[in-house]
């Protein structure tokens, strides 16, 4: 039996007060296991990155329970989040959110300075990740010189700087042509194929249809697609 490392109980996320409410999440109770790769679809506004930013301990739920590793995280302090956040989970954006003024690796190697990783040690798995990656001939090259399926794939590689055992992925490939489109998603499966867990936040049921598992989200309701 493989190891839950998500569980979420009743979650649900409301913004607003009195007639002003809007339910983002209602009462969403999922089971992620290590190694699940997972898509969650929905329309625009369905509440796609509202789930994504709880899973990722980026927002707090309204209430409802959210477990990562056996630990309820709706009872951490902000520090605590953090090092869940710098410890357990990879983070890959739509728009990239490199640094403009850093090389690549040195994209890369930012997030192990503030796990305490030297400064050599940094630079050197830096360069291995970004190898991994296909962009070992781009160390040196800072974002605007770079296309954007290559800035994604600096983006993966700073995901996995700190070996988290979840990547959690907001629309990968919304930015990017089809063939890079399709590179990032070759390299997720290859993540996932290593034992990691990820989950991507996407539109496109073609991604979908590569995952294992599929989430269909519709005004703050999930449910599971064949399950």
């Amino acid at each position: 039996m493989k190891n839950e490392v998500i569980v979420t109980v009743d979650l649900t996320k409301t913004y607003g007060k009195g007639d002003l409410q809007v339910h983002a999440l209602l009462k969403t109770n999922i089971h992620i296991y290590q190694g699940d790769y997972i898509a969650i679809m929905g329309p625009s506004g369905s509440g796609k990155s509202t789930l994504m930013n709880l899973l990722g301990c980026l927002d707090k739920p309204t209430s409802g329970k959210l477990y990562i590793d056996d630990a309820d995280v709706s009872t951490l302090s902000e520090n605590e989040l953090a090092k869940i956040r710098r410890e357990k989970i990879g983070f890959i954006f739509q728009k990239y959110n490199l640094i403009p003024t850093l090389t690549a690796q040195e994209n890369v190697a930012l997030s192990m300075g503030f796990a305490g990783v030297g400064s050599k040690e940094r630079l050197s798995r830096a360069s291995g990740l970004l190898n991994s990656v296909d962009l070992s001939h781009r160390l040196n090259h800072k974002p605007s010189e770079l296309s954007g399926g290559e800035q994604q794939r600096v983006a993966i590689a700073r995901a996995l700087a700190n070996n988290p055992s979840i990547i959690l992925a907001d629309e990968p490939t919304g930015n990017v042509d089809t063939k890079g489109g399709n590179k990032i998603m070759d390299i997720l499966e290859n993540i996932n194929n290593k034992g990691e867990t990820v989950i991507i936040v996407t539109h496109d049921p073609d991604i979908a249809q590569r995952t294992s598992r599929i989430l269909k989200i519709h005004d703050g309701l999930v449910s599971e697609l064949n399950a």
